[in-house]
């Protein structure tokens, strides 16, 4: 198995829950964002040193849930500061960006770091939409369009035209080309049946990247399997990641409540202003085919989400929390009943100390990546 490090940068100094979106940047106090960054930044170096075979990157907009509006400057920090790792853009919102300028980027972030780029293609949450002034409506046709600029953009040695739906432009030859030949390889989200046919028909690595039940996913696993063999091709372990939040500690009790207590202020206080957004824009637009089952669905799933203890977490194997040995055991039960071949390990969840991260960090380099490399 590959395992990729992945990193929010939560602002941790919030305190009021459930905020409306977009939330209020009043209480953000730069002098300490400068260390936060410092810190996160080093924490990613970090998991090299841990056996991480991926450092992951990500994209959000209006709230304290993430620092990182613009994944690629966090990308070529870490590419100057790493040697091996692949370093996973997970990713760009790439219809609410320039593809040009993506697709320039990237490119740039290959040859920078000698070919280990991980390109994430996502689509993006409703909300990111509402920050962009952009309808979610259009978001599967400009991703599907995007991606077929950036791959040529990537891969015509000559000038060409682009006259698409949404894009237009007279002339394009980017500068640098992809150092990976033909191009780097392409990570999409695909948590549900239609993303994970759309990534199936594009040959893109397929994320679930926060995972809901084993169900759903065998469920998206499923359709991603037949699409790609209905296109000529056999998806293996190797093109499907899962996420799940994970911590590791020296005792049971440690690692739950470290977990337990850090999933609660990310799902009351950080997850509260993109869940208010959310609400927003499945009530007005097209975004979701039924717009009143939607919103009902994504509704109660976040509400058992947000209700299910730490315990019940573990039982259904939607995370991994405990002591080295358990992790081993439960990471084991979830690639035997997932088949995936690419982990995705967010430990900074929530106001978790990063002290206690790093040292979760340390015990999975240590007690968990060795004993389960070759699963």
């Amino acid at each position: 198995m590959k395992f990729n490090y992945f990193h929010l940068m939560p602002w941790c100094q919030a305190n009021e829950p459930n905020q409306e979106w977009p939330v209020s940047n009043r209480n953000f106090v730069p002098e300490q964002g400068t260390e936060l960054y410092k810190t996160y930044i080093n924490t990613m170096i970090y998991a090299e040193e841990c056996g991480f075979d991926w450092v992951g990157c990500n994209e959000h907009h209006f709230s304290p849930y993430g620092l990182m509006s613009n994944c690629n400057l966090i990308g070529s920090v870490l590419i100057n500061r790493t040697k091996n790792v692949r370093v996973a853009m997970c990713g760009n919102l790439v219809p609410l960006l320039n593809p040009i300028r993506v697709a320039e980027e990237y490119a740039m972030l290959d040859v920078l770091s000698g070919g280990r780029l991980v390109a994430g293609f996502m689509r993006g949450i409703p909300h990111e939409y509402v920050a962009y002034n952009m309808s979610p409506d259009e978001s599967w046709e400009r991703l599907a369009e995007a991606y077929e600029l950036i791959v040529k953009a990537w891969t015509e040695p000559e000038p060409f035209g682009w006259e698409g739906k949404y894009y237009q432009y007279r002339a394009v030859s980017i500068w640098p080309r992809p150092h990976q030949k033909p191009y780097p390889r392409v990570l999409m989200s695909a948590s549900n049946p239609e993303s994970a046919r759309f990534a199936a028909e594009r040959r893109a690595i397929m994320g679930v990247v926060m995972l809901p039940d084993y169900d759903s996913a065998r469920e998206s696993i499923r359709v991603y399997k037949e699409t790609a063999r209905a296109n000529g091709w056999e998806a293996g372990p190797e093109d499907i990641l899962i996420g799940a939040h994970t911590f590791v500690a020296d005792t049971e009790k440690e690692a739950k409540a470290l977990l337990g207590d850090g999933l609660k202020y990310f799902y009351d206080v950080l997850a509260g202003g993109p869940r208010t957004a959310q609400r927003l824009v499945v009530q007005k637009t097209r975004y979701y085919r039924d717009t009143d089952a939607a919103l009902k669905r994504t509704a109660a799933r976040r509400a058992v989400l947000k209700e299910t203890s730490i315990e019940e977490r573990i039982e259904k194997g939607i995370v991994l929390c405990g002591t080295p040995d358990q992790v081993v055991d439960q990471l084991t039960r979830m690639k035997k009943e997932l088949g995936h071949g690419v982990m995705n390990i967010n430990m900074k969840i929530g106001n978790i100390p990063d002290e206690a991260v790093l040292r979760s960090m340390k015990l999975w380099g240590e007690g968990v990546a060795p004993h389960v490399r070759n699963l």
